[in-house]
């Protein structure tokens, strides 16, 4: 991959790499916007097949951010991280976590890292140590598990999309499906069986899927079985992104796409109208899995608990507008970043007329 040139087509302001001799450290930090204010984002601990995969993931993640940040009226810009582990469930350390933290303390509050996929409190908390720019720990840094935020946003963007459809908003008649039933999934599983939802689930981790048939009353499905030729009402991607391609869209017996995963789409500009097309209702992942940037984005720029909690509340009448919208474009995804670019645009000029600049 052309790293500089991908740089270029997507808008990114900065790419940084970072190999650290003492731990072995190897890690990508991706700034795509500032336009906003500061970059925050997860970093992500994750085994790739190559390097070209971890920079495509930072930078298609970096992107989502800046746009999650912009639709859900934040002042901040969009960045994120990644960790290329040597091997699959590779156990983190302090000692990474530590270096990890120095890497991001040379940006020097340019970005901002938190939580994401293999990263916990405690290695916030590690990565902390070194340096003020992080958000999701519990004792040395603050906001702490974002994903209950997470889920109840995404809750809420399904509770838009019944009604966008002209359904009652009524889980107790419906049966969702939940791909990856992790962090954030789990918690989405608990708040779609407390509405009375029949809840598919499915994990690449057995003894994931068996919390939560065995806790939760969700049914669980085997290897022979393909969530995504299932039919359901709602499906929810909430583990890796991609997963929607021209396959699995061909294959959906849903009426409704709306889960955490970033990036579900493998190729937007095809996969989002392909979804239309099929006359299947998305909400896009960036409006529908804001809540945890809301909370932890939130905090960093001073919102009250309560200001937080109305933000991830707002994520209804978000998604809302954005499915409204989408009639007039490709796809859903295509209006949603259209959205999102109309509120940095917005901001942009208000922070221009406050300076007097406007005349």
């Amino acid at each position: 991959m052309q790293v500089l040139e991908s740089m270029t087509r997507i808008g990114h302001e900065r790419v940084v790499f970072h190999f650290d001799q003492a731990t072995g450290l190897r890690a990508i930090i991706a700034v795509h916007s500032t336009t906003l204010g500061n970059a925050l984002g997860g970093t992500r601990r994750w085994y790739y097949q190559n390097e070209d995969e971890a920079v495509f993931d930072v930078l298609r993640l970096s992107e989502g951010m800046t746009y999650k940040a912009a639709a859900a009226g934040l002042p901040l810009g969009g960045g994120k991280s990644v960790i290329l582990l040597p091997k699959p469930g590779h156990q983190p350390t302090e000692a990474e976590g530590r270096a990890m933290g120095r890497f991001v303390n040379t940006l020097n509050g340019t970005y901002i890292a938190a939580e994401d996929v293999g990263v916990s409190p405690q290695f916030c908390d590690w990565m902390a140590s070194q340096t003020p720019h992080i958000m999701g720990g519990e004792t040395v840094s603050h906001g702490g598990d974002p994903s209950p935020w997470t889920a109840l946003g995404c809750f809420n963007s399904m509770k838009a999309c019944l009604k966008h459809a002209g359904m009652p908003i009524d889980f107790r008649s419906l049966t969702v499906g939940v791909q990856g039933v992790g962090a954030t999934g789990y918690k989405l599983a608990k708040l779609l069986r407390a509405a009375g939802a029949a809840v598919l689930v499915t994990d690449v981790h057995v003894p994931t899927i068996k919390r939560a048939v065995e806790e939760l009353g969700c049914v669980g499905l085997g290897n022979d079985r393909n969530l995504f030729t299932e039919k359901l009402d709602i499906l929810a991607p909430c583990a890796m992104g991609g997963v929607l391609d021209a396959r699995t869209i061909a294959s959906l017996h849903c009426r409704i796409v709306c889960g955490t995963a970033n990036n579900q789409l493998l190729n937007p500009t095809t996969d989002g109208p392909a979804l239309k097309s099929r006359g299947i209702l998305h909400s896009p992942d960036f409006i529908a899995n804001a809540g945890g940037l809301i909370r932890l984005g939130g905090l960093y720029v001073g919102l009250s608990e309560q200001q937080v909690d109305a933000k991830v509340a707002e994520i209804e009448q978000t998604t809302l507008d954005v499915l409204r919208q989408s009639e007039n474009f490709s796809s859903a995804s295509e209006a949603a970043v259209a959205y999102a670019k109309a509120c940095i645009d917005r901001s942009r000029s208000s922070n221009t007329c406050a300076t007097g600049a406007c005349g």
